[in-house]
C-alpha cells in the first residue's frame, strides 16, 4: 500500500516470439484444473456472463432492435447456463483462457497470462472457448483433436456445451462491438457475428481480431 492505495508489481516475461500450439494450452489447462483450492483462498465465483450487460447497455452503435435482441439472447442464456448439470469437478479457472494467452520463453517454458477473471467455477467454461473458436474456424479439426488428446476430454462430447457455445458466441460479438469505428473491417465483422446469433444453423466463418 502507498498513501492508502493498492500497488501492483508486473513482471517483463521474455516471449521467444513462437506460438505455443493448443496440445499446450491444453495440458496449461489440465494441469491448472488438477490444482487443490487452498482453503484460505477465498477465490470469486466464475461470472461468465462477466461484462455483456454493460457493453450491450453502453453501446452507442445499436439500433433498438439489435439492443433488445441481444438483451433478451442474454436474459435466455443466463437461464439456460443455470440449468447445466456440469461433468467435471469444480476448479479454479482461468476465465479467458484463450491461446494467446499462453506465452513461451525463450527457455521453453509455459507462462499462462491475463488472470484478471481467474475464478473459482467448471472448468468446461475454460475448454469451451478453444471449442467455440474451432467452430467459427480458428483451429483446424487436428489442431482441436491434439487439444482435446491433451487435456484428455472433448467438451464438445459434453450435452451442454451448445449452451455455453452460445455464450461465448455472445461474448464474441459483444466484445467486438465496442471496437466497431476502429475500421470498416471490424464494423463489418461484428455485423456478421451478429447475424450468425439470429441463426444458429447458419456457418459460421467469423475473422479473428
Amino acid at each position: 500500500m502507498v498513501h492508502g492505495r493498492p500497488v501492483t508489481f508486473w513482471k517483463l516475461i521474455d516471449d521467444s516470439g513462437t506460438e505455443p500450439p493448443l496440445e499446450d494450452l491444453a495440458r496449461v489447462l489440465r494441469q491448472l484444473h488438477s490444482l487443490p483450492v487452498p482453503a484460505g483462498l477465498a477465490l470469486p465465483e466464475f461470472d461468465i456472463f462477466d461484462r455483456v450487460s454493460e457493453r450491450i447497455a453502453k453501446s452507442a452503435d445499436l439500433t433498438d432492435a439489435e439492443r433488445e435482441f441481444l438483451t433478451g439472447r442474454l436474459a435466455q442464456l443466463r437461464l439456460d447456463y443455470a440449468s447445466l448439470d456440469f461433468t467435471l469437478p469444480r476448479s479454479a479457472v482461468h476465465g479467458d483462457a484463450h491461446q494467446d494467452n499462453l506465452i513461451q520463453r525463450p527457455d521453453g517454458k509455459l507462462i499462462l497470462i491475463d488472470f484478471e477473471r481467474f475464478a473459482y467455477g467448471p472448468p468446461e467454461s475454460d475448454l469451451a472457448v478453444t471449442a467455440t473458436e474451432h467452430l467459427v474456424g480458428w483451429h483446424s479439426d487436428a489442431q482441436y483433436a491434439r487439444f482435446c488428446q491433451a487435456y484428455g476430454f472433448d467438451v464438445m462430447s459434453w450435452e451442454g456445451f451448445p449452451i455455453l457455445r452460445a455464450i461465448n458466441e455472445l461474448k464474441m460479438t459483444t466484445w467486438l462491438m465496442q471496437n466497431v469505428r476502429q475500421s470498416d473491417r471490424v464494423a463489418e465483422e461484428f455485423r456478421t457475428r451478429l447475424a450468425s446469433l439470429h441463426d444458429r444453423d447458419a456457418p459460421r466463418t467469423w475473422q479473428p481480431f
